[in-house]
């Protein structure tokens, strides 16, 4: 106890030198997991208007947590402010909305501010995620403000990360019913200047407009990919407004970058951490969402001695059949060690119990299924409630699910909202299985710092009806993966220029040959 005291009191006199106030939004978003087991009168106020800010720590039990550096710290609470100066409707905000209508005396390149706007894929949540938070860092590297072009069905399912200022783009903004059409990325585009003006590269650019629009989806061409050029952020610098569309997490690229380097180097010394504390810090479930996802924690999953996630991501049944995806699964996780050794019964449909006196010991196994699909659910449930287990009755496992869509529906609110709260409770579980290329997943894992066994989904059209003999191999990282770095060409699907200079922290992915990650100074066996 008096160790715990002694910890809590060092982190407070840590928070005070950092923060003026200790208990700020900003100390709460990173040190409340530290501080949670405090005495009460150490404890941050509780935030109303965005519960999840401060109950997150109650429900995030894995130790240690890990620290973000004084130099992220720092420079998040310069963003705070910069932001709070430079919201919608500042007078700097106002004076920079001119050059879009063409009521400014300003040329582009003498203004002041510089924001980066962030619109939104028709991918799934966990692209918009990574996407956002990708966003959000190029922002923070760039001295901009972020903006983000939240339609209805994103109302609402986080908290405002910034408190007492807004990042929602406001409506009437000038080309706002434009950021979705071909015809703004082809006007408007990075990668349409680069084609039109042929001698950019040379010693005289043209002048930077007042808005440009970066591409970064998977479908992006050759010249949208110049945007990681490194020579070319130089002239992105004086552009006042920036659009960004991205599905993918393009951190590990930045890392490549030498005019960012240095700086990435100095924010996340722990490169296997940049997701955690990104999407700690952005990503407050709202309420509504804390809501669905304490409620489901507290009656299913709270009480058991261990906290199993299970993420299946099939992203076509004919190709990967449920039922044979279920057995990978099955394979998986007794292999593994992490669900019980099932008997294989070979004298009725159904097994024997065997006799056990040990029942005071037997350990409990809450596992979370989170799919769009009810099949998994009921296949697992099946199976552990037919057969018995090879060790007699030593665990019990019960199966949990919250929800089951059927199908991805990302233009529905409470589609989103069931999905946030699905990341969130994969999250708080001890031992995760997610499914190799599954954005959802790698949300999942990151936020929560586990590092994932990765299903190695079949696929009939590669392997027949036969199981992969890998059923699933251990990540070591929780990082996400970056699908489709520039170096990848999405027509011919091959890499067109070789391992663009990896090796740690910067490796190819586990599930995704081509992709990259971050890695702590470790090489990566990749799941065949």
């Amino acid at each position: 106890m008096a160790i715990a005291a002694f910890s809590a009191m060092s982190i407070l006199l840590i928070t005070s030198i950092i923060f003026p106030n200790p208990f700020s939004d900003l100390a709460q978003q990173f040190f409340s997991p530290i501080l949670k087991n405090s005495p009460p009168e150490q404890q941050p106020p509780q935030d109303q208007s965005c519960i999840s800010r401060t109950q997150k720590a109650s429900y995030q039990k894995k130790s240690p947590s890990p620290v973000p550096s004084p130099y992220l710290l720092s420079k998040l609470r310069d963003y705070e402010r910069r932001h709070k100066n430079c919201e919608p409707f500042s007078e700097p905000f106002n004076r920079t909305l001119k050059l879009l209508t063409g009521n400014s005396t300003t040329n582009s390149t003498e203004s002041d501010y510089r924001y980066v706007v962030f619109t939104l894929h028709v991918n799934g949540l966990g692209n918009r995620m990574l996407g956002l938070s990708s966003a959000f860092l190029y922002a923070l590297l760039t001295d901009r403000v972020l903006l983000v072009d939240f339609g209805p069905d994103m109302a609402d399912i986080f908290c405002e990360p910034f408190k007492n200022s807004t990042w929602l783009l406001p409506d009437g903004f000038p080309f706002r019913n434009q950021f979705y059409s071909p015809k703004f990325r082809e006007a408007h585009s990075f990668g349409t200047l680069l084609r039109d003006n042929s001698n950019f590269t040379q010693s005289v650019p043209p002048l930077p407009p007042p808005i440009l629009h970066l591409f970064l989806s998977y479908e992006y061409n050759d010249y949208d990919k110049l945007f990681y050029r490194d020579e070319n952020q130089e002239f992105l610098q004086g552009v006042p407004w920036l659009t960004l569309r991205s599905d993918q997490y393009f951190v590990p690229y930045l890392f490549l970058m030498p005019r960012f380097r240095a700086e990435l180097e100095r924010l996340f010394p722990d490169k296997e951490t940049v997701f955690h504390h990104l999407g700690n810090y952005l990503f407050n479930p709202s309420n509504q969402a804390w809501g669905l996802i304490t409620r489901f924690y507290d009656a299913y999953l709270a009480r058991a001695d261990e906290r199993i996630g299970l993420q299946v991501r099939v992203f076509n049944t004919k190709a990967s059949p449920i039922p044979l995806v279920a057995k990978q699964l099955l394979k998986c996780t007794q292999s593994e060690g992490i669900l019980p050794q099932l008997q294989v019964s070979t004298n009725s449909s159904f097994s024997s119990v065997k006799v056990t006196n040990n029942t005071s010991s037997t350990k409990t196994k809450a596992v979370l299924i989170g799919s769009l699909y009810r099949e998994f659910y009921e296949e697992m449930k099946y199976a552990y409630w037919t057969r018995a287990s090879v060790d007699g009755g030593g665990e019990s496992v019960g199966f949990h699910q919250a929800s089951h869509e059927g199908s991805q529906n990302s233009e529905s609110n409470s589609h989103n909202m069931k999905a946030l709260a699905d990341i969130y409770l994969l999250s708080l579980c001890d031992v995760l299985v997610t499914s190799r290329w599954s954005t959802f997943g790698y949300v999942a894992q990151a936020i929560g710092r586990v590092k994932p066994w990765i299903l190695n989904v079949p696929n009939t059209n590669y392997s027949g009806d036969r199981l992969p003999e890998r059923a699933c191999r251990r990540a070591v990282s929780m990082e996400p993966c970056f699908h489709y770095p520039p170096s990848y060409d999405m027509k011919k699907k091959v890499v067109v220029d070789g391992e663009v200079g990896t090796g740690p922290p910067v490796v190819h992915c586990e599930d995704v040959s081509w992709g990259l990650k971050l890695v702590n100074g470790r090489q990566i066996e990749r799941l065949e």
